[in-house]
C-alpha cells in the first residue's frame, strides 16, 4: 500500500534556502516547520556563534545531531518539515537516520550563488575570513553526503521561492520512496530552473541557517 510521508526533510548548504523554503512548503500544506539550528538554540538559550565560541564544532555537532533525531521522532505523532542543519550530513550515525526517514530532499546550488546570498558570512563561524572560498570548499566536502541521503534534488540557483515550494510540496504529497538501504543510490528525481528571481534571494538569505 502506498502511504504519504509524514515529514519531509530539507537538506543542504547555508544560503541554499532551508528556512524560507521549509516554513513556507510546511504552511502551505498544514504541516509543522521544524528547523535544526532554532533547535539547538532553543534548547541551549544561545546563539549558533556562542555556541561555536563556547564548545567548538564538535560541541555544536553533537546538539544538530539531538536536534535532527528529536525532529524527526516527533513527526510520528505530527507531520512536519525539517530543514536540516548544513552539516549534519557529516556524522554517518545522521546520514543513516535521514536515510529512514524519506523523502530527503537537497536543495542544491552553485557555490556563486549561495556567496551572493550569504554575503559576508557574518554570524556564520565556518565563513569567516573567506566566504566565498569557504563555501566552494564546503560545498565539495559535503556533496556526496547530500548525494548520498537526497531522494529528489532541487536546484535552486534560477528558481523562485515559490517555484522550490511548489517542488516540495509536490514530493511531500507524493507516496513516500522507500526506505535506503545504507549504500548511495540514484536520486529519484532532479529538478532543472526556471528564470531567477533576485529580490527574492535576499529574503532567502536573512532566513538561512548557519553551520
Amino acid at each position: 500500500m502506498l502511504t504519504v510521508a509524514c515529514s519531509t526533510v530539507l537538506v543542504g548548504m547555508m544560503g541554499s534556502g532551508k528556512t524560507t523554503i521549509g516554513r513556507a512548503a510546511a504552511e502551505r500544506l498544514g504541516w509543522r516547520f521544524l528547523d535544526s539550528d532554532r533547535q539547538v538554540e532553543e534548547a541551549t538559550g544561545r546563539t549558533v556563534e556562542q555556541i561555536w565560541r563556547d564548545e567548538g564544532e564538535p560541541g555544536f555537532r553533537h546538539l544538530e545531531t539531538a536536534a535532527l533525531s528529536d525532529a524527526l521522532a516527533s513527526t510520528g505523532d505530527e507531520p512536519a518539515v525539517v530543514a536540516a542543519a548544513g552539516g549534519v550530513v557529516l556524522n554517518p550515525d545522521n546520514r543513516h537516520l535521514l536515510k529512514r526517514h524519506p523523502p530527503v530532499v537537497w536543495l542544491r546550488a552553485r557555490p556563486d550563488t549561495l556567496a551572493r546570498r550569504v554575503g559576508t558570512g557574518s554570524g556564520r563561524p565556518l565563513l569567516a575570513g573567506d566566504p566565498s572560498g569557504a563555501l566552494v570548499r564546503l560545498a565539495e566536502e559535503r556533496r556526496p553526503y547530500y548525494e548520498e541521503v537526497a531522494d529528489t534534488v532541487i536546484d535552486v540557483d534560477d528558481l523562485t521561492p515559490d517555484q522550490v515550494v511548489d517542488q516540495v510540496v509536490e514530493v511531500a504529497n507524493a507516496p513516500a520512496p522507500p526506505v535506503q538501504e545504507p549504500q548511495a543510490r540514484e536520486w529519484d528525481r532532479v529538478v532543472t530552473a526556471l528564470p531567477e528571481d533576485e529580490a527574492a534571494e535576499d529574503e532567502v538569505a536573512e532566513d538561512e541557517g548557519q553551520a
